[in-house]
């Protein structure tokens, strides 16, 4: 019965450690690409879906973070979100007709804003707003999708 017990007790304390060590791993993990631009400038796009698009998600390009997202606000007239982040004044040469999407990182979820190049002469500046947006996937919306769809194929 005493050897039961500590079994138990044991088994339980490593289930609590194990959980702690990924709740730790989880908080150091997400959010940690430094972005420390000292000139940046402001721009602007709209999604029709963030998903969890946070303020101080990364925008990055090619892979490397060039920005942060600094707010994201609902627009009550044209209803959907306006993402306000800034950009690096190092990276001036962005095409103003680039696209800008929400993306997800790795196996933790955490999103943030994706650009990808156009083809434009003109570059974005202060105030800029990107015209071609790509909302975010909600994975939930997409296993609906697939399981409605498996049921009507059922009948």
């Amino acid at each position: 019965m005493q050897q039961t017990r500590s079994v138990e007790l044991g088994t339980g304390l490593f289930v609590l450690l194990g959980l702690a060590a990924l709740f730790f791993l989880t908080t150091q993990t997400t959010g940690s690409d430094s972005f420390s631009g000292d000139e940046t400038y402001t721009v602007t796009a709209r999604f029709q879906n963030v998903g969890s698009l946070k303020d101080r998600a990364p925008v990055a390009m090619s892979g490397v973070t060039i920005g942060r997202v600094t707010s994201v606000k609902f627009d009550p007239e044209a209803l959907d979100a306006e993402v306000t982040f800034v950009i690096d004044s190092r990276y001036n040469q962005i095409p103003d007709d680039s696209d800008a999407s929400i993306l997800t990182a790795g196996l933790l979820g955490s999103q943030y804003i994706g650009l990808q190049a156009g083809g434009s002469e003109f570059y974005l500046e202060e105030g800029s707003e990107i015209q071609f947006t790509q909302s975010a996937i909600v994975i939930e919306n997409l296993i609906s999708k697939y399981l409605f769809k498996s049921g009507d194929g059922a009948e």
